[in-house]
């Protein structure tokens, strides 16, 4: 098993060979992407027969990160090609050419969506479909998003209507499906039984099913394409509660309100100041001190309909680092080399500390702490009984260690 370190951000960017200068502000790599279904899947962007999975992660980062410029002969940022996460639970997962620090107090990170304010709203609200935000450390070096990850806390993250403990399982149409048109408006409804889906809402005991209805101005399929072999797809996260509303009183005017902030295609961009990472937190809603974070994930974060405009879908057009040339952040050294995993086995974690005792915490890679051990100097083991299979991350407040129960 690697031994694995939480660096100091400015020695971590130095021997990535990257100088502060260099760092673009702006997304610069898409890790992973699967939508929800919802009317604009296989839309933004476009699913053509027979892409997989990773020619579709192509196409997204190709509209939200760089496109070429004929004029400037170059590539650029783009921020004006959306990209959709579908229903409730679709997600993305980026990152920077470099890690976003952590300055405290201050935004770091700007999502952008397709927000807006309704002129006609009667409250502070219009177009507001809400994704939550979760980032993540590149504790282990290599450079994927396989390390735990912690929910920025917006405004509602301790509503009492927030859940956080959220599924839902969407189930695909057959091909030979029969429509269930709608008996007051069959033409803008062709079918009201057209993606079922289910869930584990506790507190809204009609909400526990329902279905995805096809509206009559996106006819192609709401399925992901790539996923055509798939009988369902599940989803997990926090669930906010529903902001939409019929203003007109009779389905023709929606509004969907603004949250206070926290939350990416929340608020227009121009008036939405960004995210901080100090709000980081556990799965327990425990703070979490990042000093600076390396992938980000987003996801839809509220399961709802609002009639002729359909599910509630965040759709994102970019992401910046709000200071790419920050530095001088305090953290820990990346020489240090007190830490050792000796054995994972048979229920038993066995560590070398070379450093004087100290507390260890223990964290699934959900970012849920599961256990704190005490470290004495020298060797010592650990009894994990009580741990479910699966990988962990074992972290002092110096160091962290990757294992596998």
């Amino acid at each position: 098993m690697n031994k694995l370190f939480l660096p100091a951000t400015a020695l971590l960017l130095a021997a990535a060979g990257m100088a502060y200068a260099d760092n673009s502000p702006y997304m610069a790599k898409v890790y992973d992407f699967q939508p929800a279904p919802g009317q604009f899947v296989n839309v933004m962007p476009k699913y053509v027969e027979g892409n997989t999975k990773e020619k579709i992660i192509e196409k997204v980062e190709a509209r939200l990160v760089k496109y070429y410029d004929d004029e400037e002969d170059s590539m650029v940022y783009n921020p004006r090609q959306l990209v959709t996460l579908g229903g409730y639970g679709g997600y993305i997962v980026f990152g920077f050419d470099h890690p976003v620090i952590n300055v405290p107090g201050a935004y770091d990170l700007k999502i952008d969506g397709n927000a807006f304010q309704a002129e006609e709203s009667s409250t502070q609200g219009g177009s507001s479909e809400p994704g939550i935000v979760m980032v993540s450390q590149d504790l282990n070096h290599n450079g994927i998003p396989d390390d735990p990850w912690y929910e920025l806390a917006g405004s509602e993250y301790n509503n009492p209507r927030t859940q956080h403990d959220y599924e839902i399982t969407y189930y695909q149409p057959a091909a030979d499906k029969v429509p269930t048109p709608s008996k007051e408006n069959p033409i803008m409804f062709p079918d009201t039984t057209y993606i079922r889906w289910t869930s584990n809402d506790s507190m809204n005991p009609d909400s526990v099913k329902g279905y995805m209805w096809r509206n009559q101005y996106h006819t192609q399929s709401y399925w992901p394409g790539w996923l055509a072999d798939s009988a369902t797809l599940t989803f997990r996260g926090a669930k906010l509660p529903c902001n939409a509303f019929d203003q007109s009183g009779n389905g023709s005017y929606w509004v969907q309100r603004f949250y206070a902030g926290g939350y990416v295609d929340n608020r227009p961009n121009l008036t939405d100041p960004g995210l901080k990472i100090d709000w980081a937190v556990d799965s327990e809603g425990r703070t979490v001190k990042l000093d600076y974070i390396d992938f980000v994930k987003v996801y839809s974060a509220v399961n709802q309909s609002c009639g002729w405009l359909g599910e509630t879908s965040t759709e994102i057009i970019g992401a910046e680092d709000l200071h790419p040339k920050a530095s001088g952040v305090q953290s820990v050294s990346r020489d240090l080399h007190n830490l050792t995993l000796l054995r994972s086995a048979a229920g038993t974690l066995a560590v070398r500390n070379a450093a004087q005792s100290t507390l260890a915490r223990i964290y699934a890679l959900s970012g849920a702490q599961v256990m704190a051990v005490s470290l004495p100097e020298g060797d010592s083991s650990h009894d994990l009984s009580s741990l479910a299979p699966g990988v962990y991350v074992l972290r002092t407040a110096t160091e962290a260690v990757k294992f596998v129960r």
